[in-house]
């Protein structure tokens, strides 16, 4: 008979599966594939594999990304981020697990797929600049602010003594996905992150717009309305990863006690997940060649 323990590990399991896949469009986890573009040793499996830094990551990310004009035109002349925020969420979230677990071939399908959508992301900012979605700079700026979150995060709640060597493996690895879909400059070392994000600071902005996309992204409910104390301290997280002249953009502050108590939060929360997904049958690595029943 299941203990408690086990009913909620399963619990846990659930909610956040709702949470990733939305089961009215037949969403399901990804399987883990030996055949993936990244082989199940590659520090990306490692990195991306958590879900709590994971989400904290990619919400840094967004926040990073929205401080340069022509990422948040996208946003805000392309998405219907007013309405379902989550949505854009989730499918960043799905995006990283496919290419990173599912088979080469899907990935690479999806990574075309992407590149076609860019196509028809293009407009003029408020000033009369053109932006194209699929610019190789723009891209590049998007790939590296994702990288280095993804990274940062993990290095903050799930692996502190993380060697130089391996962050400098993750870019490495990153750059596969980042080339294949037209990024330009591409960074293949923390040191190559790290210089081409301060080559872009001067084309970096902070206005209403960026200031509206940023509140809605920050006063999301990750899961149901029950949620809502994680997703505070999640959304915090992500603001506390940010880089000093990131927050000093958006405008946003923290004394030193908060930002602690955040961190002290943010660990509580990627422990108790890691102990729910110990044993995860969404852990198993499937051989090359063999494929599950959808």
């Amino acid at each position: 008979m299941p203990s408690p323990l086990d009913f909620t590990r399963q619990a846990l399991r659930a909610q956040v599966t709702r949470l990733f896949n939305d089961a009215s469009k037949g969403d399901r986890p990804v399987t883990r594939r030996a055949d993936a573009l990244f082989a199940p040793n590659s520090v990306a499996w490692r990195v991306h594999g958590d879900v709590v830094t994971m989400l904290i990551g990619g919400v840094a990310s967004l926040m990073l990304q929205m401080l340069h004009p022509s990422v948040l035109a996208g946003v805000w002349d392309h998405s219907d981020f007013r309405n379902d925020m989550m949505a854009r969420l989730r499918a960043t979230a799905k995006f990283i697990a496919r290419t990173t677990y599912d088979h080469a071939g899907e990935a690479e399908i999806l990574i075309d797929k992407v590149r076609r959508i860019h196509d028809h992301v293009n407009g003029t900012l408020p000033d009369g600049t053109p932006y194209r979605a699929n610019d190789p700079r723009l891209l590049a700026w998007v790939h590296v602010t994702e990288a280095i979150s993804f990274l940062d995060a993990w290095i903050a709640y799930g692996e502190p003594n993380m060697s130089r060597a391996d962050q400098d493996r993750y870019f490495d690895e990153a750059a596969v996905i980042g080339q294949a879909l037209g990024a330009d400059p591409m960074p293949r070392s923390r040191a190559e992150a790290e210089a081409l994000i301060a080559s872009m600071k001067p084309d970096l902005r902070a206005d209403h717009r960026t200031r509206e996309v940023a509140a809605l992204v920050l006063n999301q409910t990750v899961g149901p309305a029950l949620a809502l104390i994680p997703s505070r301290v999640l959304m915090q997280a992500a603001v506390d990863l940010l880089p000093d002249w990131a927050r000093t953009m958006h405008g946003l502050r923290a004394s030193r006690l908060t930002r602690l108590a955040i961190r002290e939060g943010g660990w509580a929360m990627a422990r108790t997940l890691r102990w729910a997904f110990d044993g995860s049958p969404n852990r198993r690595v499937l051989p090359p060649g063999q494929f599950m029943d959808r």
